[in-house]
């Protein structure tokens, strides 16, 4: 027999004792064997040597170890019968020596072994044969022969048995019972044989005995083929246990693999799970349970949405119970497998707590299963030590102290008491294992040949060639991590990109998105304002250089992607108008991934990536940004037509200035920082004289130019803190903070020369003029409607004392604010509207209807039971604001009662001014 090789001194001392007891009693029977050596047939001595050397050579495996066995085992029964003890001590020991040096070189104490075990053998089966032969103990010597097979079976094969279980440490009634007493019939049918020769040479010489040998090779081809057939059952039974292993371990880890940030998980759990289950002799079923439970414990969470998994905070109540189903769904996948051992009972309770407390059921202490107690020791441990979405990773040993201050209320004190003791060694352990599986390369080269971009050679000279980024080999595990983060990517752009209507802030939540799916070193995101791209948001190296860009549509790589509507991966940044075609001067920037952003209304603008590296971007990310340029366009279309929408709300239309609303809110400022810093303030209130005339002679359009015209003049000769809007019709007004009364009376000066310019310029002729009114803070009045009514009082005071024939206002006028109905010619153009600027000739009505100029409409409103209705012509629309009505010809009663109103309007602004005045000395005196 041959044993597992081990050397001397890597034996424990049991193994040792053992050994030198055999080889001292074995060496004491081949002593006493060679001193009382004899032979009485030397012929027949060396051809059953001959015959048993040759036989021993005719060898099998022995099932489960790495020992052997041959068929010399007849021709030592043969000897026993049939050879002296020397003989027979002599045939078994040299085939047994023979046998040991068959293949490989035997360790000098294995040799030892052997022959001393063989020699007890074949001296305790002589001396139970001769003994029981001369004492007559039986009276058939073939019962007698069939004794000695069994006493040799147990002596030759317990002695290494015994040594195997020793070494090994195995049951040594396992290691006998399996790996040896299959043979035990062989060695009866040996037994047999050799009575047989026995029989033949009682009738014929000893050499005719020797035509049983084609039995003897018989006998071994069948214990050779019985062998192989169980090898291969073996094997196949092992193989299919390992790719059923392998296979529930991809499973675990492409599942797993969709959380990137514990692709190291379960091999930890894994690692820790088996060891800590050999530490409390889990038997073989409960180990084969438990490494198949902590591959597949989570395979339920994918019954959790995957927000859940991946929210970054603490989870809601609602969404813990709907996270505290996963035990019990990956216990009914897994129950479908039907596991020949108990993973279902560990899935569904690995969640419970040593106390009571845990889920789905409450169990507490011993009725939660063994493996589920370690696996959720050690999934805690895993947890407690790994980078989270919600947290970072505590050092190993913080997360040991917590597991231990856990021990008897969540976890098993005895799980944690193994853990303690041996948590260093077993983090060793897994870190010897995930580095050799790191080195596996298990992903191919991907190269993706669908190039949606167009040759970066295209546009103009400048731009390299169009390079495929050459993919990094990653293994499965980042391919599927990789996929998940670029759903979870786009679907987080998805739900930010409509979330705000502001420009500024949707570009930047955009930006920082999208760095999550693809690295960057700059981002410029460029709108189209007209024929030009203008970069709205910029970020990274050389972002004061991308800000200062103004790009022509057609013209450099972002300007040409806008222009063709198609997109450009690796492109050189360096053709940007503004680079020069220098990129070393200004940027260190190598390649670039531009790709249009084409709305409802065309192309808004161009998204484009920047990197240090040459040929950096690749086909994956041109396909990202491509997958949500759509998206990014509509965002960008509603914010800009919302700033639109903002803007026009206290922007004039026509002239680009500040409308009525604006002013008030940039008046209440203005005084309310001149209170503070005890200053001065100038409003001055302008009317063009005449204007009219311009519409009535030169029509509507050429009346807009002088507006235009008029307010860019006066928007350009005012210093930089000044405030121009446009009030309302031919009104404009100007906040002057500090203006001193001398400047004050230039700037009027320069207001009339503007104006009269203006008009000649659009009609040719001296037509327009300009009267000016102006107020004091605090001199005037202390709020916004007092300064600005004390100003218009004055302007108008101005416009009547000037002979100047063109004065198109013949009625003075009244402030007022009266609610009137507006009816046109049938009831669906009725609607409601705000008088001001009440005069006998017509008035201003603020209201959100359209009213064409030209258009006939009857006015109906009232004043303290005075009733009027009147019917009037627009002769000029505010668009969003109001319009201008000049009344038709009226009765006396209806005059007369517009009179009343008007006077009564007066009257009562006359007594606000007073009370205003009187507030104002009070507040000065005080």
């Amino acid at each position: 027999m041959k044993t597992r090789a081990q050397s001397w001194r890597d034996m424990s001392a049991a193994p040792r004792f053992f050994i030198a007891v055999v080889v001292v009693c074995g060496t004491a029977v081949l002593t006493y064997s060679v001193m009382h050596g004899r032979s009485e047939n030397p012929l027949k001595f060396l051809c059953y040597l001959v015959i048993a050397l040759a036989a021993s050579r005719l060898k099998v495996n022995l099932p489960g170890i790495t020992g052997t066995m041959s068929v010399n085992f007849l021709f030592l029964l043969l000897g026993v019968l049939e050879l002296s003890l020397s003989e027979a001590m002599a045939l078994g020991c040299a085939a047994v020596v023979v046998q040991c040096f068959d293949r490989d070189r035997p360790i000098p104490i294995q040799v030892a072994f052997n022959v001393c075990s063989t020699a007890l053998a074949i001296a305790v089966t002589f001396a139970t044969y001769r003994y029981s032969l001369s004492h007559r103990a039986m009276s058939s010597p073939s019962t007698l022969l069939f004794l000695a097979a069994c006493v040799y079976f147990v002596a030759n094969t317990l002695p290494v048995a015994a040594i195997i279980s020793l070494t090994e440490r195995k049951s040594l009634r396992k290691i006998w019972t399996d790996c040896y007493f299959w043979s035990f019939p062989y060695y009866l049918v040996g037994a047999g044989v050799a009575d047989m020769m026995s029989w033949l040479h009682g009738f014929t010489d000893w050499q005719t005995s020797l035509l049983t040998l084609p039995v003897v090779y018989l006998i071994y081809r069948s214990y050779r083929l019985y062998l192989g057939k169980l090898a291969d059952e073996k094997r196949h039974v092992e193989e299919m246990a390992d790719l059923h292993m392998r296979t529930i371990e991809a499973l675990a880890l492409a599942i797993e693999a969709k959380d990137q940030t514990t692709h190291d998980h379960l091999q930890r759990v894994r690692v820790y799970a088996v060891e800590v289950a050999k530490d409390l002799k889990v038997d073989r079923q409960g180990m084969e349970a438990l490494q198949a439970a902590a591959l597949l414990h989570d395979i339920g969470k994918l019954a959790i949405p995957e927000h859940i998994i991946s929210k970054p905070g603490r989870l809601t109540p609602e969404e813990f119970e709907k996270m505290k189903i996963h035990p019990l769904v990956g216990a009914e996948i897994l129950e479908r497998v039907r596991f020949p051992y108990p993973v279902v009972p560990i899935v569904w309770a690995h969640h419970e707590k040593y106390d009571g407390t845990g889920y789905p059921r409450g169990l507490r202490g011993t009725e939660i299963p063994i493996g589920a107690r370690i696996l959720a020791a050690v999934d805690f441990l895993d947890a407690m030590a790994s980078d989270r979405q919600y947290r970072r990773a505590l050092p190993l040993q913080e997360a040991m102290a917590r597991l231990v201050d856990e021990s008897g209320k969540s976890f098993d004190p005895q799980v944690v008491s193994v853990l303690e003791r041996r948590y260093v060694e077993l983090e060793q352990l897994v870190h010897q294992r995930t580095d050799s599986l790191s080195k596996q390369k298990l992903s191919k080269e991907v190269k993706d040949k669908d190039a949606k971009a167009e040759a970066a050679i295209k546009p103009a000279a400048g731009f390299e060639a169009q390079g495929q980024r050459q993919l990094p080999e990653r293994s499965f595990l980042a391919s599927i991590a990789a996929a998940r983060q670029e759903a979870q990517t786009l679907f987080e752009l998805s739900q930010d990109l409509g979330a705000s209507l502001s420009l500024d802030e949707t570009l930047s939540v955009f930006a920082v998105k999208l760095r999550r799916a693809m690295p960057y070193d700059a981002i410029a995101i460029y709108v189209r304002h007209d024929d030009e791209l203008v970069p709205e948001y910029v970020n990274g190296d050389n972002f004061r250089l991308f800000a200062s860009l103004r790009i022509p549509m057609g013209q450099g790589l972002s300007g040409w992607v806008a222009q063709n509507l198609k997109p450009i991966l690796n492109g050189n940044p360096s053709v940007e108008p503004g680079y020069l075609n220098d990129a070393s001067k200004y940027s260190t920037l190598m390649s670039a991934l531009a790709v249009p952003l084409e709305g409802l209304q065309g192309v808004v603008g161009v998204v484009a990536l920047y990197h240090a590296e040459k040929d950096f971007f690749t086909s994956d990310h041109l396909r990202i940004l491509l997958a949500v340029s759509s998206r990014m366009a509509l965002a960008i279309e509603n914010a800009m037509k919302y700033e639109q929408a903002e803007s026009s709300a206290v922007t004039d239309y026509l002239t680009g200035l500040p409308n009525a609303r604006s002013l008030f809110l940039q008046l209440d400022r203005e005084l309310a920082r001149c209170k503070r810093d005890n200053n001065t303030l100038t409003v001055m209130v302008a009317d063009l004289d005449s204007f009219k005339q311009i519409n009535d002679r030169f029509g509507h359009l050429e009346g807009n130019r002088v507006l235009r015209l008029f307010a860019h003049s006066l928007k350009e000769t005012s210093r930089e803190y000044d405030y121009v809007a446009r009030m309302g019709g031919d009104e404009f007004v100007l906040i002057a903070p500090g203006l001193t009364p001398e400047a004050a009376a230039r700037k009027a000066e320069q207001m009339r020369h503007l104006a009269k310019q203006a008009g000649k310029e659009v009609c040719k002729e001296d037509i327009l003029s300009l009267s000016v009114g102006k107020a004091v803070y605090p001199e005037d009045g202390m709020d916004a409607e007092r300064i600005l009514s004390e100003a218009d009082k004055r302007m108008y005071l101005q416009k009547r004392s000037q002979s100047n024939p063109k004065n198109r206002r013949l009625y003075p006028r009244v402030r007022g604010r009266l609610t009137a109905e507006i009816s046109g010619s049938g009831p669906e153009l009725a609607m409601l509207g705000i008088v001001t600027n009440l005069s006998l000739g017509g008035c201003y009505v603020e209201t959100s209807g359209l009213l064409l100029p030209g258009s006939q409409f009857k006015l109906t409103f009232s004043h303290e039971h005075t009733n009027v209705s009147i019917e009037g012509e627009v002769v000029r629309m505010d668009m969003g604001m109001g319009a201008a009505l000049m009344f038709s010809e009226a009765t006396h009663d209806v005059r007369a009662a517009l009179q009343r109103i008007l006077e009564q309007l007066a009257s009562l602004e006359a007594v606000v001014d007073l009370k205003r005045s009187h507030n104002a000395a009070a507040g000065s005196t005080m």
